[in-house]
C-alpha cells in the first residue's frame, strides 16, 4: 500500500503496521489536542488546566498527562512544598505540536457556520427518506 506522499523519515502512516499509527491515535485525542493548546500559553497547574477545559474529569485529565509526559509532549514538575505543586509545560517537541493543532482549533471556530449548515442540508435530506 502506497501513500499519497512518500514520506522521508521511512514511516507510512497509510500502513496497518507502521508505528505511526500508535502516534496518530494519541493525537486523535480531543483531550490530547486541548490540553497541548492549554498548555501552549505557558507552565500551568492541574487545577488551572481543569478549569479551562470544561467537561474534562479529574481521570481523564490525568490520564492525558501522563500519556503527553510518556510521549516526551509535556514536562512535569513537582515542587517539594506542602502542599505539593506540580506544574505542566510543554517541551520542544510539545511546542511543534502545539503550532500545529493550533491552526486546527482556529480551521475549526473560523468553519462552525459551515459544518453547522452542512449539518442541517444533510438532517433535512436524511429526514426525508425516514419519512418516506
Amino acid at each position: 500500500m502506497d501513500s499519497d506522499l512518500d514520506s522521508p523519515f521511512g514511516y507510512d502512516a497509510f500502513r496497518r503496521t507502521c508505528p505511526s499509527h500508535t502516534v496518530l491515535e494519541t493525537l486523535a485525542s480531543k483531550w490530547v489536542y486541548l490540553v497541548v493548546c492549554a498548555l501552549r500559553k505557558g507552565r500551568q497547574r492541574n487545577g488551572e488546566l481543569a478549569r479551562k477545559l470544561e467537561g474534562v474529569t479529574p481521570k481523564m485529565l490525568t490520564q492525558t498527562l501522563r500519556v503527553l509526559e510518556r510521549d516526551g509532549l509535556v514536562r512535569r514538575e513537582v515542587f517539594a512544598v506542602v502542599p505539593p505543586r506540580v506544574e505542566y509545560e510543554l517541551t520542544e517537541l510539545g511546542q511543534s505540536l502545539a503550532g500545529l493543532l493550533n491552526q486546527i482549533r482556529s480551521w475549526s471556530e473560523q468553519h462552525v457556520p459551515d459544518i453547522k449548515e452542512a449539518r442541517a442540508r444533510a438532517a433535512a435530506v436524511n429526514e426525508g427518506k425516514w419519512a418516506a
